[in-house]
Parts: C-alpha cells; structure tokens; sequence
C-alpha cells in the first residue's frame, strides 16, 4: 500500500511579545495563526475497519490538534516565563487573562517545535507527523519538517 500524506488546518488568536527584542514585537501584541498539520501514513485496508481508506479520521486529528494546540493557544498570552515579563504575566493572570508560560521566546519558530511535540505525543503509533506550517501573518509563516528533526 502507498504512504500518503494528508493535511488538516486550523486557526486561532494567540498574543504574545518577546523580551529583550530590539522591534515593534517586544510590545504584546496578537496574530491571527494558521497551522497546518500533515501526517503521514498507509490507508487502513482492513474491510472490517469503519476507517476503511483514511490514513486517520480527519476528525481524530483534529481532536488531537484542537486538544494540544488550539484549545490552549486561542485568545492566550504567551510569554517566555525566564524573563521579567512574568511579572506582567502574573499580573494579567490575576486579572482573569489567559496567559501560557513557556520555556522559551515564544516566537513562531520556537512555538512550531513546542507544537510538534505536543502533536507527536498524541499520535498513534502507525501516523508520522510529516510538517507544520505555522503562519504568523499573511506573509510570515515558519515550517517544520520531521525529516530536519530526527
């Protein structure tokens, strides 16, 4: 049977700002992210199987994306908690806002890693997570791909 790859996307509101950075992004601000999760694997061919010929439910994957990434991120702050931004954070948190505190600058290149791994945690065994394509703005986007991160 033929490896195939398939694709599901998603969207969510996520602020953030990045410490120490010498530009307009060192201020919290907010996107509009698009995330493409492509994983890959071999159609199911057992006729008995109710998932005849998908490779995963569309909906299974979504589940997971939603649970790990969309659920968390959407109309949350994210801030890198080894700066002094977690004393805004704490602040914010206190005041009822969503706020997520990672371990790094929470910039698209870093959360795309962050979010791979959450995703690949939840897969079964048999689906690869191929890429991401995480978009930042209309022209911005970072990607990963498992074949640069063995």
């Amino acid at each position: 049977m033929a490896t195939i790859r398939i694709t599901k996307q998603f969207s969510f509101e996520t602020g953030h700002a990045l410490f120490g950075y010498d530009g307009k992004c060192k201020n919290v601000h907010g996107h509009s992210y698009k995330l493409g999760v492509t994983v890959q694997g071999e159609p199911i061919e057992d006729e008995d199987n109710v998932k005849l010929g998908m490779v995963i439910d569309f909906g299974d994957l979504k589940k997971i994306v939603k649970q790990e990434i969309v659920d968390k991120f959407d109309h949350a702050t994210v801030f890198n908690k080894n700066t002094p931004h977690i004393e805004l954070a704490e602040e914010l948190q206190k005041r009822g806002h969503n706020i997520i505190l990672v371990e790094y600058q929470p910039t698209s290149e870093n959360m795309i890693q962050d979010f791979a791994e959450r995703i690949k945690r939840r897969l079964p065994g048999h689906i690869k997570l191929f890429s991401l394509k995480l978009q930042e703005t209309e022209t911005s986007y970072a990607e990963w791909f498992a074949s640069d991160n063995p």
